[in-house]
């Protein structure tokens, strides 16, 4: 796959056609995108659970105050015990992913250890699992008007409330989503 054709550091908004419960009206950031499939994270479906629950579970000690209180996402339907720690980007953890200049993601340890202890990343977002394509899907997927994409944005990453983050993606591109039909044209 040519790096032009990679979705890469984009986000992947579901039609208002798409019915998949995995996936109806989310929003994906790709952290992966290539020949043998992509990889993302879902950004606005929050969990019951927020981080000093997941730092509990994984006995991780620290005062974290508000940080705590951070919601925890599910990035996905697969692997859904995983973590994973999108954030800004910053020196490498053990076990970091640099998806361009300003955004990475991690799945080890030493940066929740690292945010228990009021340390770590400035902005981050917290899930629990991924969402994955094979080798080809996600471009069937495409042609099949089951998503848009389009630039990722970090306020849409890190900052807007989850209820609000399907609608403003779309509206990056110009596109009111609750406007679009679900019938599929093609030439």
């Amino acid at each position: 796959m040519s790096e032009t054709a990679s979705l890469k550091n984009q986000l992947l908004i579901a039609m208002p056609n798409l019915q998949d419960p995995n996936f109806s009206r989310t929003v994906t950031y790709i952290c992966e995108h290539g020949e043998h499939g992509a990889m993302g994270i879902v950004l606005n479906r929050p969990t019951d659970l927020c981080l000093a629950d997941v730092l509990r579970h994984m006995e991780i000690e620290g005062g974290l105050g508000t940080a705590g209180e951070q919601i925890v996402y599910l990035g996905g339907p697969v692997e859904e015990e995983r973590g994973f720690v999108l954030h800004s980007h910053t020196a490498p953890w053990n076990s970091t992913l640099a998806i361009n200049d300003d955004i990475s993601i991690t799945t080890s340890r030493d940066i929740l250890e690292a945010m228990a202890h009021g340390g770590g990343p400035d902005r981050t977002l917290v899930a629990l699992g991924y969402a994955g394509w094979a080798a080809g899907q996600l471009e069937r997927e495409l042609q099949e008007n089951a998503w848009l994409s389009g630039p990722a944005d970090q306020s849409i990453l890190f900052e807007l409330p989850a209820e609000q983050r399907w609608e403003a993606a779309a509206r990056l591109l110009g596109v009111d989503v609750n406007l679009l039909s679900s019938e599929a044209g093609h030439a």
